[in-house]
């Protein structure tokens, strides 16, 4: 740059009047809290700590589970990254139901997010029972709701419509109706103990329309390395 365009010293400049300290006091917290980011990936649903994982709950000879949560009436409205929380490398300790009995196996994941945050890919890897998948979430931007499809790598086919569902009060929770003998079935999955380097994830179902619920499969998540 020549040195005619060079700007003249800041001492040379004309000082503004001085602000009165109330004005100033305002006006740096109104620029604090436009400059704050929403940084993307962080968990922004789930404000509060949520308990630590407890192995001894899937490990028991009767395993112990929570409460399952009620559906919301109105849903909280979906945002981008809401499944940040799932970005990274996982080790996953697994709870299976086979019948009458309970299967115990080790598995892996690895997450990221797509498209600004609209969409999430999981990458589920179980070599202990020669299994693998795909979980594919996407936000209706239009609607801010939230649907949980899958994929088997075995079919390569896309569940549709999913699950779809909310974050309420740190939990995910995703919900589907089907067919089953002629008799109406519920699911849901639901994301809990959201938290630093963990979170859960369990799959249940109702035959009575969502009175009782009976746990599938449950999953302990932690962060690899």
């Amino acid at each position: 740059m020549p040195d005619s365009d060079l700007p003249a010293p800041l001492t040379a400049l004309k000082q503004p009047p001085p602000m009165h300290p109330d004005r100033r006091r305002w006006l740096l917290v109104g620029a604090a809290t436009l400059v704050t980011p929403h940084v993307f990936g962080q968990s922004t649903h789930n404000p509060e700590p949520r308990p630590m994982l407890d192995d001894s709950m899937i490990d028991a000879d009767t395993p112990r589970f929570d409460p399952v949560p009620a559906l919301p009436g109105t849903p909280t409205p979906g945002r981008p990254g809401d499944f940040g929380f799932l970005d990274g490398q996982w080790r996953i300790r697994h709870l299976k139901r086979r019948g009458e009995t309970w299967d115990r196996f080790e598995g892996e994941a690895r997450c990221w997010s797509i498209l600004g945050g609209i969409g999430h890919v999981e990458e589920l890897m179980i070599p202990a029972r020669d299994f693998n998948g795909l979980g594919l979430r996407m936000l209706d931007v239009a609607q801010r709701q939230w649907s949980d499809h899958w994929v088997n790598a075995k079919s390569g086919v896309i569940t549709t419509p999913g699950q779809t569902g909310s974050f309420e009060n740190g939990a995910g929770l995703f919900a589907s109706t089907y067919e089953d003998q002629g008799k109406t079935m519920h699911s849901m999955g639901i994301w809990d103990r959201i938290g630093p380097g963990q979170c859960r994830w369990r799959q249940v179902y109702s035959a009575d329309g969502g009175k009782t619920w009976a746990h599938d499969w449950v999953m302990h998540w932690r962060r690899a390395g």
